[in-house]
């Protein structure tokens, strides 16, 4: 690195740190709102779990693509919210394990030796904070459209996605559960489905993701010494399997509207790009009803 050289930025976003307190460590939000005027609405948000993975792709997405919307079908220019650490690494497992997972939540070994363990269960602490502090945050900063708003998550992300619209659903327009972990912890997430199916009918839109290759081992994987034991993974896990019971059971609830779509020779990992550009598509192509969005 010369003298003249500095670090790169996201065009177009800034930073903040959000949450925490007393002896817990806050979340790092990255805001990207695009150029110009908002519209008279205000600005659709595209609020995103794992944002150190994850906001530059989105924001790149809306950069190149939105400003085209008869090349690209996306009807509106958005603001994104990431929802990250702080952290230079892509994801931060502890804290993640504890956010997007439902309770009541187990303890499993430490990521490394003498490390503490690792908690899961803090989803309802994690939605509090989207709703009572993040929401109001981003009110704050840019002119927000009720009406249009998403959620996107991935994996574990995508496990909180589906808890979160069980518990709120009228906080979001559009739900994106990428690869959901609907597995996990003996499927404890269906207890919360179970309680939404009894509760009022919502407006909302949801989609539902996986890859072709979180059902089968990819060609690059089918002769990999390992290749056992990620089998064994896939056919515990039935990502697509679960993924597509779930949309169509959600489907059948008045005024929801729920899809499923399998992305091609994409992994668990590696559908990140195509999950998020079918996130955009799906919630700001005008092809989904908006809905009224509870105030936080």
């Amino acid at each position: 690195m010369t003298n003249l050289d500095k670090p790169a930025q996201l065009t177009g976003a800034t930073s903040f740190d959000l949450g925490g307190g007393q002896g817990r460590p806050p979340w790092r939000i990255t805001l990207y709102v695009p150029p110009g005027p908002a519209p008279a609405a205000g600005w659709p948000i595209l609020y995103l779990l794992d944002g150190n993975a994850v906001t530059g792709t989105a924001i790149d997405i809306e950069r190149v693509q939105a400003p085209y919307p008869g090349s690209t079908g996306i009807g509106a220019r958005f603001a994104i919210v990431g929802i990250g650490y702080p952290t230079e690494d892509a994801y931060d497992g502890m804290r993640r394990s504890w956010d997007y997972t439902p309770p009541p939540g187990r303890s499993y070994p430490p990521y490394k030796p003498g490390g503490p363990p690792i908690r899961t269960g803090g989803s309802p602490a994690f939605l509090d904070f989207i709703m009572t502090e993040l929401k109001p945050a981003v009110e704050q900063r840019c002119q927000v459209d009720r009406a249009r708003q998403a959620l996107f998550g991935h994996s574990f992300g995508g496990l909180f996605v589906l808890y979160a619209l069980t518990q709120v659903p009228d906080a979001f327009s559009h739900w994106i559960a990428a690869s959901p972990s609907i597995y996990w912890e003996d499927s404890v997430l269906l207890k919360s489905v179970d309680e939404f199916e009894k509760g009022p009918r919502p407006c909302a839109n949801v989609l539902l993701l996986a890859g072709t290759y979180e059902a089968e081992l990819a060609p690059f994987q089918r002769d990999a010494p390992d290749r056992e034991e990620r089998l064994a993974r896939l056919q515990q896990s039935r990502t697509v399997d679960l993924a597509r019971l779930m949309a169509d059971r959600l489907g059948k609830l008045p005024g929801l509207t729920s899809m499923f779509q399998v992305i091609p020779n994409r992994t668990h990992m590696t559908l990140l790009p195509e999950a998020l550009n079918e996130a955009v598509a799906f919630s700001f192509s005008g092809t989904t009803k908006s809905c009224v969005i509870a105030n936080p």
